[in-house]
């Protein structure tokens, strides 16, 4: 029992570094402009490896379909790079799997768009290389990170990184801040005029 407390003792002290740091306003700033990209046709790109694979997947999800069950609204443009199994494993075999996210992006991606790179460590390699190629296009970039950074950090336009090296309460924060940052958007879009939203029951 005591293991479990721990756990989410270390968990809520991470969070609140968080609150009593400046972490915030890169949230605004990256919520601010993924609201004027989207507004100009534009989409979200989210990539990330194993647990932050799925939180890319969860949060374009999200846009994609319903963040809120009160919010019947229209679809928002977003993507996670992990794609079907087939197109992971061709590239896997044929350029490696390192390219697998550079080569997505650059078949996908177009310049105003918004890449939401997320790693615990700030130093996979394949999202590095898709945030390279996101400079590349002009495509802006915003790092969900961890453990100080690493080298993803001097390749963001905006930085969300969690004062922890302990990867689950990293991916805990990060998680969390996506959410935030996903529901600052959707409010945003409504606000202005971009969303249409119909208030119905709740079907979950």
């Amino acid at each position: 029992m005591n293991k479990f407390k721990s756990i989410f003792q270390e968990s809520i002290l991470v969070k609140r570094e968080i609150i009593d740091s400046n972490a915030f306003k890169s949230i605004e700033n990256m919520g601010a402009y993924s609201i004027a990209a989207i507004q100009k046709g534009k989409k979200i790109i989210l990539c990330g490896n194993g647990g932050s694979a799925a939180d890319a997947q969860h949060l374009a999800a999200e846009m994609l379909i319903r963040l809120r069950s009160n919010y019947n609204r229209d679809g928002i443009a977003a993507i996670a790079l992990a794609q079907d199994t087939s197109t992971i494993t061709a590239c896997g075999n044929d350029l490696g799997y390192e390219a697998l996210y550079e080569r997505v992006l650059q078949s996908l991606g177009n310049k105003g768009d918004v890449l939401i790179a997320i790693t615990t460590s700030g130093n996979s390699e394949n999202v590095i290389l898709a945030m390279k190629q996101a400079k590349k296009m002009g495509i802006k970039v915003f790092g969900f990170l961890g453990s100080g950074g690493g080298r993803a950090v001097k390749y963001c336009d905006e930085a969300f990184i969690v004062p922890s090296n302990n990867t689950g309460r990293i991916q805990e924060s990060h998680i969390t801040a996506g959410h935030a940052l996903m529901e600052y958007i959707e409010d945003g879009l409504i606000d202005n005029g971009c969303l249409v939203v119909n208030e119905r029951e709740k079907h979950r």
